[in-house]
């Protein structure tokens, strides 16, 4: 008789993670409508707020989504004046994600965003440094 006890849910460990991420979305979407952003163009603001001129391939890659991903969601925070794509003078190939005067401001009407999230992740600061780490390796262990 075989047995069915690995397809049990219970037993999967993707599933708790898919759920929270996706709830954790979920509590974000009312503080980032306030800033007409989705979480995805939320999280790329973020990484050109911390460095900005970065390629499409580096962003990219900070942000585990491919360029098929990354491209409609650039052309739209481009059309919302929050940046500029160009290409770069040294590799024709390559597109430089910029941000404008806009997009920098933007960063101080974000700043609420954590704040209030804090308040839907009740999590002890060691808790949150554990999960933390266990989530980026087990990103670097299936990326590499």
């Amino acid at each position: 008789m075989a047995d069915y006890d690995s397809l049990k849910l219970d037993n999967q460990l993707c599933f708790p993670l898919y759920a929270c991420a996706k709830e954790i979305v979920r509590q974000y979407k009312p503080y980032l409508d306030e800033i007409d952003l989705t979480y995805t163009q939320y999280v790329t603001m973020m990484v050109l707020w911390e460095e900005d001129n970065l390629s499409v391939k580096a962003l990219g890659k900070r942000l585990y989504l491919d360029s098929g991903t990354l491209t409609p969601l650039l052309k739209k925070l481009e059309a919302k004046g929050y940046l500029t794509r160009t290409r770069s003078a040294d590799d024709e190939r390559s597109v430089i994600i910029s941000l404008t005067d806009d997009g920098l401001a933007l960063r101080d009407r974000a700043l609420a965003v954590p704040e209030h999230m804090k308040s839907c992740v009740r999590l002890s600061p060691e808790d949150a440094k554990t999960l933390y780490r266990i989530l980026y390796q087990l990103l670097g262990d299936m990326t590499e």
